[in-house]
């Protein structure tokens, strides 16, 4: 049985590459794996067969025989503990790596969720105007920090890994602000994840679906 996945049938960020099926696509095409994907609607999302493999009614789930997985740090996690290319074979060097990826979501990834909401979901709200500093302020101490970890690095730790493919993708959200051009070194950085020729596989894999919805 091939591994398979579930993407939107119709993608709300318009193609960019943003939306977190991106993840697990970059991750099997690094580790060379072939999988099938199962475009699933906004109102499917919330009926009881996708609700079975993601309680909280979201996208991407991944299947592979009898395993079924949601999150995009668990799902991802576990095709690079499964497949070579992704995690280093020394034990603290793959420790390190993990670590990266719970960065990504836990550190970086709430307060540029958060700056996207404020600006989409309650751009309209009278509190926002005043509010948008504030959350902009924690994006960016956010990413002073990391900015002097990666230094002139080319990745987190060594060769590239699971948690640079968190990061990067992470990070790209914030293109669209300005906020990330602030950062030369971190915007260099997504630019050489996006140049990998399993990032660009994905990515048109993802294009592909806006493509033929626009067509239909």
């Amino acid at each position: 049985m091939a591994i398979t996945i579930t993407a939107f049938q119709t993608s709300p960020d318009g193609g960019r590459g943003l939306a977190r099926d991106m993840r697990v696509r970059w991750a099997l095409e690094e580790v060379g794996q072939p999988y099938a994907v199962r475009l699933v609607s906004f109102r499917a999302m919330k009926e009881p067969a996708h609700l079975a493999l993601h309680p909280f009614g979201q996208i991407p789930t991944y299947e592979d025989d009898d395993l079924a997985l949601f999150e995009t740090g668990s799902i991802v996690l576990h095709i690079a503990e499964q497949h070579a290319g992704l995690l280093p074979g020394d034990a603290n060097a793959r420790a390190r790596a993990i670590t990266w990826m719970f960065v990504a979501v836990s550190t970086i990834e709430p307060p540029i969720l958060e700056l996207a909401n404020a600006k989409l979901l309650e751009g309209d709200k009278p509190w926002t105007r005043e509010r948008l500093p504030v959350v902009e302020a924690r994006v960016r101490d956010g990413l002073k920090q990391l900015a002097v970890r990666l230094g002139s690095a080319d990745w987190l730790d060594g060769a590239f890994s699971a948690g640079d493919l968190m990061m990067v993708h992470v990070l790209q959200r914030l293109k669209p602000s300005g906020i990330l051009d602030e950062f030369q070194n971190l915007a260099a950085y997504v630019a050489r994840g996006e140049a990998r020729p399993a990032y660009i596989r994905a990515f048109a894999a993802q294009r592909a679906v806006l493509t033929a919805a626009s067509a239909g």
